[in-house]
C-alpha cells in the first residue's frame, strides 16, 4: 500500500491550452487516509514554509516600489517644509533670546528649545552652517566635535560587542556603509576560521563527518540534477519545429535553468508537475533516501528565503529611517505612511502658530510659560540591523 502525502497547493503561472500548460492548482503531493510518516510530514511542512516565504517576498516586492513612490510624492515634501519651519523657528527664538526684558530662566528655556530644534534640523538633512552656529551658541560647545565623539563611541561599542575591527575609513553616518563593512568583516572572519580549520589535521571522527557531508552534498546535487535533466529533455527548444511552441519552451527552459543554478528543487518539481512529468506513482513512491535528500535541499531553501526577507527589511529600515527593531510588514507600510503624513501636517500647523505667536517679547514670554522642557533622555544609537 502506498503512503500518500498531504495535499500542498502550488501556484501555476503558466497559461495556454498546449500540453506544456496543464490545468492550474495542481498538487505536488497526494492526499489520502493513510497517516504520513515523519519524513513525509517534514517534506510537506517545508513546502508550506517555502510557499509562505515566497508569498511574503512577492508582497514586499510589490509594496516597496509603491511605498517609495507615495513617500516621495506625499511625505517627503512635508518633511522638507517641516525642516524649513523648524529652522525658521530656531532663528526666530534666537532673535527673542537677544531681546531685553527676558529673565535668566526664560533665556535658559529658549536655549534648550533652540538646541532641540537645531538638532532636529541637522538630523533631517545635510550640513547647515547656520543651524550649527546656533547650536554652538546656545550649547556652548561644538556640534562637529560632539558628533565625531558620538560616532567614535558607537564605533568602539560595535567593535567591542561584535568583535570586529571597523578601521578608520568607515563612514558611520551611512547605514549602508556600516552594514557593508560589517558583512565584509564577518565574511573575512569566517574565511580565516575556515582556513585555520583546513590547516589543522582533522581527527578520524572529523574526517568521517566530512566524508559524510561530502557524500550527502553529492547526493543532493545528484537529486537536483536528475530532476533538471528530465525537464531539459522535454523542454529543449531545438527539438520543437512549431515557432510558437519553440518560444514557449525557450521561456520554460530559461526558468528551469535559473532554478537549477539556484538549486531551487521545489521550483523544478513544480515545473515537472506543470508538465505532468510527476505522476501519482512517482509521488507515492517518493521516500527513503530520495525524500531525505529533498528535505535537505528544501531546508537550505527556507534558510535562503529567510535571509532574503531579513535583508529586504533591513534595507527598507535604513532607507526610510524606520526603527531597526520595529515590526515591518507590507500590510502596514501604507497605513504607516498615511499616519506620518497626517502627523506631519499637524506639526506644520503647530510650527506656523508658534512662529506667528511669538512675534514680540510680550507674546514670547507668554508662550514660554506654556512650554515644559523635557528631561534629556539617555543617548542611544539606532543601528541599521
Amino acid at each position: 500500500m502506498r503512503d500518500p502525502m498531504a495535499t500542498i497547493d502550488l501556484f501555476d503561472d503558466l497559461d495556454g491550452d498546449s500540453n506544456l500548460h496543464p490545468a492550474p492548482r495542481r498538487s505536488l503531493a497526494l492526499s489520502g487516509a493513510t497517516p504520513l510518516n515523519p519524513d513525509q510530514k517534514n517534506f510537506n511542512r517545508l513546502i508550506k514554509q517555502i510557499e509562505a516565504r515566497r508569498t511574503q517576498l512577492a508582497d514586499w516586492n510589490e509594496a516597496i516600489p509603491a511605498f517609495r513612490q507615495r513617500y516621495g510624492r506625499d511625505l517627503h515634501p512635508l518633511l522638507e517644509q517641516e525642516r524649513a519651519l523648524k529652522a525658521q523657528l530656531a532663528e526666530h527664538l534666537d532673535w527673542g533670546f537677544d531681546q531685553k526684558g527676558l529673565t535668566k530662566t526664560e533665556r535658559h528655556k529658549l536655549s534648550a528649545l533652540i538646541i532641540d530644534l537645531t538638532l532636529d534640523v541637522l538630523g533631517q538633512g545635510g550640513p547647515d552652517a547656520a543651524m550649527k552656529a546656533l547650536y554652538n551658541k546656545h550649547s556652548r560647545s561644538d556640534f562637529d566635535t560632539e558628533e565625531n565623539a558620538q560616532l567614535e563611541q558607537m564605533k568602539a561599542m560595535l567593535e567591542d560587542t561584535l568583535g570586529v575591527a571597523l578601521g578608520d575609513d568607515l563612514d558611520l553616518s551611512s547605514p549602508e556603509s556600516l552594514l557593508e563593512k560589517l558583512r565584509a568583516q564577518f565574511e573575512a572572519k569566517e574565511q580565516a576560521r575556515a582556513e585555520r580549520t583546513k590547516r589543522r589535521k582533522p581527527s578520524a571522527k572529523q574526517q568521517a563527518k566530512e566524508a559524510q557531508r561530502e557524500a550527502e552534498a553529492k547526493q543532493v546535487s545528484q537529486s537536483i540534477r536528475e530532476v533538471y535533466r528530465k525537464l531539459a529533455s522535454v523542454l529543449h527548444p531545438d527539438r520543437e519545429s512549431d515557432p510558437e511552441e519553440r518560444q514557449r519552451k525557450t521561456a520554460l527552459m530559461q526558468k528551469a535553468n535559473e532554478a537549477y543554478d539556484r538549486g531551487a528543487l521545489l521550483e523544478l518539481l513544480e515545473l515537472q508537475l506543470q508538465l505532468e512529468h510527476i505522476d501519482e506513482a512517482h509521488l507515492a513512491n517518493l521516500g527513503g533516501e530520495r525524500l531525505k535528500h529533498y528535505i535537505r535541499i528544501l531546508k537550505d531553501q527556507v534558510r535562503e528565503l529567510d535571509s532574503e526577507l531579513q535583508r529586504t527589511k533591513q534595507e527598507l529600515a535604513a532607507e526610510f529611517g524606520f526603527p531597526p527593531y520595529g515590526r515591518l510588514s507590507p500590510d502596514v507600510l501604507m497605513a504607516r505612511l498615511r499616519s506620518d503624513v497626517a502627523a506631519t501636517e499637524v506639526q506644520l500647523r503647530s510650527l506656523l502658530q508658534q512662529i506667528d505667536g511669538t512675534s514680540d517679547v510680550r507674546s514670547l514670554k507668554a508662550w514660554l510659560k506654556t512650554v515644559t522642557l523635557q528631561r534629556p533622555s539617555v543617548p542611544s544609537f539606532d543601528l541599521p540591523f
